[in-house]
């Protein structure tokens, strides 16, 4: 049975160390996996551990760990163990000669998991994380407990008007400032900037249709989740949350990436609207 929910409430061996924040204790690493190091950060519950299965976070295009998720991930990691990659070219995982695909990034996301041993996880992607987890859970079904799909498409048509004709116009010009900013403080050459670009709107302009029967096959349970102003339309993400087998839906007021206080939606300061994310994220976590 699919619910709407409609929010009142107002988007190598890795050299490992350790720090701590007032919250969590954080390890970062490097896995060196399909010819990549991608970078890691896990989170460890400040307190107790209440869901053992591990939530692993997929950022979006452009995007860095810090600049998606580093006001979220304090909201999502009180009581459980948070893992967060930064996929090809992006942030401090180098670029390499391969194809930049949704597919390739999704092989390198269960790589990751294989090479920290965990055997299964839930898989939270944003924007073209989002897209990207759908694809783990397509390729790697065994180790995709439950899905979190935010702010994200599986078919062209779901975007808003315009969206394409925007996309294959798009210059430097047009990347959001805050992401640029993120990257250049990991990554301070101008041309590391310019790579991100590229290769970024080179792959949303390829973007094709994930096959319906591709949809349709994902057993794990899944969140549909986006703002009612996101760059995806509520109708696209009504109709993923039905034809995913176990979809459910949450329409939260915001736009694209504003209800995880994702840097380049540029939420209010003082808005609870990502604290009321993560609890109807958590909740679908946690339930049995």
């Amino acid at each position: 049975m699919k619910i709407l929910l409609l929010i009142p409430l107002f988007f190598l061996v890795a050299c490992a160390h350790s720090t701590t924040t007032s919250t969590n204790k954080v390890q970062t690493g490097y896995a060196p996996v399909n010819g990549l190091k991608i970078y890691y950060e896990i989170y460890e519950p400040a307190g107790p551990l209440q869901n053992p299965v591990p939530l692993l976070l997929l950022h979006g295009g452009g995007s860095t760990i810090e600049s998606n998720y580093s006001q979220f991930i304090p909201l999502i990691a009180k009581h459980r163990r948070v893992i967060a990659m930064e996929e090809q070219g992006h942030g401090h995982t180098v670029a390499i000669d391969r194809p930049f695909t949704f597919d390739n990034s999704a092989k390198d996301a269960a790589a990751l998991l294989d090479f920290l041993k965990i055997e299964k996880a839930d898989i939270m992607g944003f924007s073209n994380g989002g897209t990207i987890a759908l694809r783990v859970a397509h390729f790697h079904p065994n180790k995709v407990n439950k899905l979190v799909v935010a702010s994200a498409q599986y078919r062209r048509d779901g975007m808003f008007k315009g969206f394409w004709d925007g996309m294959n116009k798009a210059s430097m010009a047009d990347m959001p400032k805050p992401l640029l900013e993120a990257d250049r403080k990991i990554n301070p050459d101008p041309k590391h900037q310019e790579q991100l670009f590229l290769q970024d709107s080179k792959r949303m302009q390829g973007f094709k249709d994930i096959p319906e029967k591709d949809m349709t096959a994902i057993s794990a349970p899944t969140l549909v989740l986006l703002g009612d102003q996101d760059a995806i339309t509520v109708e696209h993400a009504l109709r993923m949350s039905r034809v995913i087998p176990h979809g459910r839906l949450a329409v939260i007021p915001g736009n694209h990436g504003s209800y995880l206080a994702e840097v380049a939606a540029n939420a209010p300061a003082n808005s609870e609207i990502p604290q009321a994310t993560a609890l109807i994220i958590t909740e679908f976590l946690d339930m049995k």
